[in-house]
């Protein structure tokens, strides 16, 4: 056996998908609507600690976005999913994720545009119910989300920008 060989055995199944699906997938990430965006921006911040991956490809679906650690799935709803059997299709869809064993995380479109806090902090909230703290571990309390003067993914640089980005060079912040 060569040496890659025996790290493809060790890959867990989450990683291991049809070709088809994973260039599908690949497709994906390249055509992401809007709201998708806004919230992959969020979630490359690594909100509460956890890491996440845009577009994963799980046989027969393709997640919008998961954390692996969690085995939590987050999918974006538009409207379109409150008509016809689309409902229905997404009860089979969760089904089938769970017997994977991931919880799916629903979040409208609407919502991620009006209230990108809210959706972060309950996809952290739902991150953290998968991974309890372990012994000696301290629960945060404020959900995981860096807020204004507490830094973020960027270290101790101080407060963040409206926009959530680091202070440029020779800004200030009252």
């Amino acid at each position: 056996m060569r040496k890659f060989d025996k790290k493809l055995d060790v890959q867990p199944d989450v990683l291991r998908q049809p070709i088809m699906q994973v260039r599908r997938a690949r497709e994906l990430r390249k055509e992401m609507s809007l709201p998708e965006v806004l919230l992959w921006v969020q979630l490359q911040r690594h909100p509460g600690g956890y890491k996440f991956r845009k577009q994963v490809p799980q046989h027969p679906y393709t997640l919008d976005f998961a954390c692996l650690k969690a085995r939590l799935c987050i999918e974006l709803d538009s409207e379109a999913h409150n008509r016809g059997d689309q409902p229905k299709r997404d009860e089979i869809r969760d089904s089938v994720m769970a017997a994977f064993g991931f919880r799916t995380l629903r979040l409208s479109a609407y919502d991620v545009l009006k209230n990108m806090e809210g959706c972060v902090v309950a996809i952290v909230t739902a991150c953290d119910e998968a991974n309890p703290p372990r012994n000696g571990e301290v629960a945060r309390s404020d959900g995981g989300v860096p807020r204004s003067g507490q830094g973020g993914a960027c270290g101790d640089m101080g407060p963040l920008r409206p926009s959530g980005a680091p202070p440029r060079s020779g800004e200030e912040f009252a």
